[in-house]
Formats: structure tokens, sequence, C-alpha cells
């Protein structure tokens, strides 16, 4: 490494800067270093591009850039070029050159774009402030405060904050950006003195600010960390819901299931059992379900908040449907769906009715699963052609064709066309079980609706229908082949021959056999 000193993650780039202004006015605040000077990057190219609001393990990934956004403004599009590929010494000079006007939405969506570029970025800013008599939005400064922090830039980042101090535009967002930019950096403890001198820049150190500190946090992995510093924080600043539901929400992105129950616990300590926290039991339970005994735990703490009134919410709904369906548990699924959604607690959207249809079908009670499919409506959901497609495919395959009947007339009522291959399934089935109506049915949806692998099919339903002589029938539906292009056998020729010149229609035949010749 350079000066046989390894640099820090992200260390801050301006120390190294050429245009530094007022370079003495320093002051330190519990150890953390605020400089008020502005400070610049040389070269905006010294910084690789990275994305403004995630970053996993010290890994930077790219900006949101310009050039991949469809239909930007001709104006904003022309000024992102000029940040993006000018040097930062002529940028301002090219910008005035240009003659554009700007508004502050202009600014605003021009610096949203610019995060790869900090140096002309932040001079793009200040030539903008010249139009705008140096009257720039508060989400203008706050974005040059966020592009500033994600690109480590921390000095020049605190310039700006005391700037906006001036003005009086601080807010909790713009230590929110602080707080994220600083995580992102791994460098936690700096979010968190920055929080404890938020009030001395005219910004309280409410509930609110020390959420967002708490999720910026918890976001990047650091959950601990987060639930460290609130030990001491409560003492001074009263916790809500929202301060338990971030960190649950930490515990369960890492899938710490011990660590969860302890803040669950304090949480009911500290503010009881109240149904409005909804996300927090979310959280809680799907978190628990990612542990070695999931769904037993995840029913006793269920049972306990029942009784209570408190419910969880959609998402652990659907986390744990997909958990039994993963585990093929329909009893657990029943019990959990008929609590939340049998006592209009959620209202699952058709998706989530598909998986437990799939699921009672794959066990067999397909009773529980029409029920759901007739009653989705009734919670605002519509049943889609997956969703009788699967009930239809499981019932012909078990051979339940009294209750597959029904479903199919409605599902092509409903113009749902069944699978290709549950109509070469249903056909079969019907004309073993000697219900010819239903295969001629399935068949003719067939034909309407797909144009390939027909043959089989076909030749296997004229033969059943010879079979139970239903012979005009048989006749008839070979013609129609022959007319479409589906290949008849001659196999299924030679045995329509024999059925009818049994009843002394032999010229049936030879029309057929003209036909046969003649198509093929």
């Amino acid at each position: 490494m350079r000066n046989g000193k390894k640099r820090s993650h992200c260390e801050d780039s301006s120390s190294s800067s050429s245009s530094k202004i007022d370079q003495n006015k320093k002051y330190h605040h519990q150890r953390l270093h605020i400089p008020t000077a502005s400070s610049l990057p040389a070269d905006n190219h010294a910084f690789p591009r990275q994305n403004s609001h995630h970053q996993v393990m010290g890994k930077r990934s790219n900006f949101i850039s310009y050039g991949e956004v469809s239909s930007l403004p001709t104006k904003v599009k022309i000024l992102c070029e000029i940040i993006a590929k000018t040097p930062s010494l002529t940028v301002e000079r090219t910008l005035e050159d240009t003659g554009i006007r700007v508004s502050e939405v202009d600014v605003e969506e021009v610096l949203k774009l610019s995060y790869g570029y900090p140096g002309t970025a932040v001079k793009f800013f200040r030539w903008s402030g010249f139009q705008l008599n140096n009257k720039h939005s508060p989400y203008a400064w706050n974005l040059v405060v966020d592009l500033l922090g994600k690109n480590c830039l921390f000095d020049s980042m605190w310039d700006a904050i005391k700037s906006m101090r001036k003005e009086l535009l601080l807010s909790v967002a713009t230590f929110t950006s602080v707080f994220s930019s600083y995580v992102i950096a791994n460098r936690v403890q700096e979010a968190i003195l920055s929080f404890e001198v938020m009030d001395q820049h005219g910004v309280p150190k409410d509930i609110v600010a020390l959420n967002s500190l708490l999720r910026a946090i918890c976001r990047e992995g650091k959950t601990q960390e987060a639930k460290d510093y609130l030990r001491i924080a409560k003492e001074k600043i009263r916790v809500d819901a929202e301060t338990y539901e971030i960190l649950l929400e930490g515990w369960e992105r890492e899938g710490d299931v011990g660590r969860a129950r302890q803040t669950f616990s304090e949480m009911v300590i500290d503010l009881g059992w109240d149904k409005r926290n909804m996300s927090a039991y979310d959280s809680f339970l799907c978190t628990l379900l990612k542990g070695p005994d999931g769904m037993h735990e995840v029913l006793k703490f269920f049972d306990t908040m029942r009784d209570r009134g408190c419910y969880p919410g959609m998402k652990f709904l659907k986390f744990s449907i997909d958990e039994c369906v993963r585990k093929n548990d329909a009893k657990c699924a029943k019990l959990i769906w008929e609590e939340m959604v049998g006592k209009n607690i959620c209202h699952p959207d058709t998706l989530l009715y598909n998986s437990l249809i799939s699921l009672y079908c794959n066990v067999k009670d397909f009773e529980s699963a029409e029920k759901l499919l007739y009653e989705m409506v009734y919670n605002g959901a519509f049943p889609d052609s997956e969703s009788y497609g699967l009930l239809f495919h499981s019932l012909i395959k078990h051979r339940r064709l009294r209750d597959a009947t029904p479903i199919f007339k409605e599902m092509v009522k409903n113009e749902f066309v069944p699978m290709q291959q549950d109509c070469i399934t249903a056909v079969k089935t019907y004309i073993d079980a000697g219900d010819p109506h239903m295969g001629l049915k399935v068949w003719r949806c067939m034909i309407e609706n797909y144009s390939s692998d027909l043959d089989e099919t076909g030749n296997l339903l004229v033969v059943g229908l010879q079979d139970m002589n239903r012979v005009p029938e048989a006749v008839k539906c070979a013609e129609d082949m022959i007319e479409r292009g589906i290949r008849l056998s001659s196999a299924t020729l030679t045995k329509l021959k024999q059925s009818l010149s049994k009843v002394g229609k032999t010229f049936v035949y030879e029309e057929l056999l003209h036909k046969w010749k003649s198509h093929y």
C-alpha cells in the first residue's frame, strides 16, 4: 500500500483534495471530525461509480446513470452528459456556454443521476445556484449531502451541512443520509456520533431521528450494534413500536432466532401487547420460521398473540403458507389460514390462494381445494388459469372425474385453457371411464387451442368411440381430423373399416378413405 499504511475502507478522500477552502476552521465533538471547510475532489474519475443506497460487505456497486433512464428530458440529459464527461476544472465554463436555464426540479433530477461524478456534480450545484439566486430546494441540498457521503467525501459533506444550517434547511432527512453513508462505509461509530450532535445543528434528537439511525445500521446487517446503542439511547429517548420493528426486521434479515426472541420479549415489556404492532409481529414470526423448530414455535407464539387480540400481517401469512407448502403440511396451513383469512385479518391475493390450492391438491384434500377456489372472489381475489389448472390437473390425475367435469366447464367458460398434457390425460381418462361426451368436449377444446402433438390423442378418441359402438361419432371425428391435417393412422382407419362393414356401410368407409388419401 502507498506510504506503507493501509487505508481504512472508504477513507475520507477529500483529505487529499486540491480545492480546500477555509482549511483552518475545524472543530471536534465527541471524537467526530466535522470540518467546516469545503473540499472537492480534483478529479471526478478518482471515485468508482457506486450505488447511492446499497452496498454489501464493503463492495461498491454502480450508481444509476442518466444513460439508464428512458425518456429523459433533453435539458437534463445534456447537463448530465456535461457532468459525466467534462473535466472538473472546465465544467462550470462548459455549463455556462450551453445557455441553459435551470429550475429547482431540473437541479434535483440532474443531481439524482450524477452520483458517480461528485466533483463535477457539486460544481454544477454551485453553478445552478447563481441562476436560482442561491435558493436551492431542501431536497437538492439533501441530494448533495447524500452524494458526497456516498462517495465518502465526509469533509465536504459536513461543509454542505454547515451551509444548510445557515439557511435553516437541515432536517431529519439530512441526517438520515449521513447515517446511511457512514454505515455503508463501515463507520458505524461515526454514524452514532453524528446522531449525538444533531441537536447542535438545530435538529432534535427525537425518536424519529433515532429510528432513522437504527434503520440505517440494521439495513447493513449490523443489528447487534444498533441494539447495543439502543440500550444507551433508551435512557433519554422513549422508544416506540417502530424502534422494535426495525430491530426485529434486522434479526429477520440476519436469521438470528435467539436475538429475535430476546428483542421481542423486551418489546412486550416496554410497550405491552398492541394490535397496531403488526409489522413487528410479522418479522418476529418470520424469523422463528427459520429456526430448527420453526413451525412448532411459531404456532406457540401465534396462539399467544391471538389470545391477546394481536395478529401478524400478510408477510407472515405468505411466509408461513410457503413453508407449509415446502413441508407438505396442510394441517398447519389450514389452521393459520382459518385464523387470519377466516377472521378477515388478511385478504390474500390470487398467488397465495394458488399456493394453498396446490398444497391441498398434493395431499388429495380436493374438497378444501375446491372450497378455496370458490371463496376467492369474496376476498377480492379472482381465480386465474393456474387456479383452475392446478385443481383440474390433480382431479384428472386421480380420476376424480365427477369433480373434474364442473371445474373444466367453468374453466372454459371463463376462457382459461387447460394445459395440453392435462387435456391429453383427460381425453384418455374420460374415454376409459366410458364418458364419450366429456372426452369429445375436452378434445374440441384441445384442437381449438393447440396446433401440434394432436395425432395420438385424436386416434385414441376415434378408436375409443368406435369401441363404445359410437361409430357415427367416430367417423365424424375422423373426418374432422383429416380436414384439420391431424394424422389419422392406418390402424385406426382399418378398425373403422371393420365396424362400418359390420353394419353395411362400406361406402362411408370408402368416402373416408378417399379423403384420407387426398389429404395425406
